[in-house]
C-alpha cells in the first residue's frame, strides 16, 4: 500500500489531493476529481474505509482547522499529462515511508490511521480484482 503525496500551491509541502466538494457531488465524485486533477490518478475509491482527520489549512486569519475525509484509491491509471501538473509535483511513498515524506502532525496521525486499516483495504482491493 502506498499514499500519493502532492505539493501544496502556496507553500510547495508535501500533502495529500484533497478539496471542497462542489454542489450535488457525493465524497466519491469528490475525490475522484481531485485525485485527477491535483495527482493525475483514477482508480475506485473504497467508500467503505473513510479517515476523517483534522487538517490545518492556512488562511488569511492565519491558521485554520479544517475536517477532511480521505478514502484509499484502487489506483487503475496514472496520467503523465493532469490539469494541475505545472502547479504540483506528485510522489508515491509506502505507507511504512510516508511518515519520512512529511512532517506534519496532521498527516502524520492520518499516516497512522491508513497503516490501521491497511489489512481490511488489502483485503477488499484483492476481492475487487478478483
Amino acid at each position: 500500500m502506498a499514499l500519493l503525496f502532492v505539493t501544496s500551491q502556496t507553500r510547495g509541502r508535501w500533502i495529500l489531493p484533497k478539496g471542497l466538494a462542489k454542489q450535488g457531488e457525493t465524497h466519491a465524485q469528490t475525490c475522484e476529481r481531485e485525485s485527477f486533477e491535483e495527482a493525475g490518478i483514477k482508480g475506485i475509491v473504497m467508500e467503505n474505509f473513510p479517515v476523517t482527520v483534522s487538517i490545518n489549512k492556512q488562511s488569511e486569519d492565519g491558521k485554520k482547522a479544517i475536517p477532511v475525509t480521505y478514502y484509499p484509491l484502487l489506483v487503475e491509471d496514472q496520467y503523465d499529462e493532469w490539469p494541475e501538473m505545472n502547479k504540483r509535483e506528485r510522489h508515491w511513498a509506502l505507507l511504512n515511508d510516508a511518515s519520512k515524506v512529511t512532517y506534519r502532525e496532521d498527516y502524520l496521525g492520518l499516516i497512522k490511521s491508513f497503516e490501521a486499516i491497511a489489512p481490511w483495504v488489502k483485503e477488499a482491493a484483492k476481492e475487487h480484482r478478483s
